[in-house]
């Protein structure tokens, strides 16, 4: 048994060069690392929180429901840019800017509306506050429909069903109790479980 795998193991002169070239080659290359795109490259960054606007509690670049925050490579990590020169970062350089969600506000607050939902919602203060003066002057010739009215707006803001008249979201604090509507469309995807 032996003998055969020496035997297999034995080359002919022309092509024991050709081997060891080959095997030199590949450890020559493996020892050169290959350099990605710097396009693709997004591994090993760090991006840096969005910088939030006091007033709106919102990302002081949010344009579109899009806001834009930098994020910079580990160091000595390196890729070939566009122009086909490769470039080392030593983890000081914007990489890449990545997208975050924003919400579009326009100066109601969540806390006030619901604060006057709770104390004067009665008389209708809350649906003024947020734009609905025909249904606030309706509240406050009723009583707050008798009370029931009051009680269902108080529930309605504060799970944020009801929000301002002119469609934009209440500021809340950007690390706050901040609610995400999810809907189902003809767009959703819904897995169906296979039964075994």
């Amino acid at each position: 048994m032996a003998s055969r795998w020496r035997s297999l193991l034995r080359f002919r002169p022309t092509t024991r060069p050709l081997i060891i070239f080959t095997f030199c080659l590949t450890v020559i290359h493996s020892l050169g690392y290959d350099v990605d795109s710097c396009d693709k490259l997004r591994l090993g960054y760090v991006c840096k929180e969005p910088k939030i606007d006091d007033a709106t509690q919102e990302p002081e670049n949010c344009k579109d429901r899009l806001a834009w925050v930098e994020c910079l490579p580990a160091p000595n990590i390196s890729c070939r840019l566009s122009n086909g020169t490769q470039f080392k970062f030593s983890g000081e350089e914007v990489g890449f800017n990545k997208s975050i969600q924003c919400r579009n506000v326009s100066g109601y607050s969540y806390k006030v509306a619901v604060a006057l939902s709770l104390f004067l919602g009665w008389i209708g203060a809350d649906r003024f506050y947020l734009g609905y003066p025909a249904l606030g002057l309706l509240k406050f010739c009723t009583v707050g429909f008798c009370g029931i009215g009051s009680l269902v707006d108080f529930m309605l803001i504060s799970m944020q069903i009801v929000g301002p008249s002119d469609g934009s979201d209440y500021i809340v604090d950007y690390y706050g109790a901040r609610l995400t509507r999810l809907s189902i469309t003809n767009e959703t995807y819904r897995r169906t479980q296979l039964s075994p």
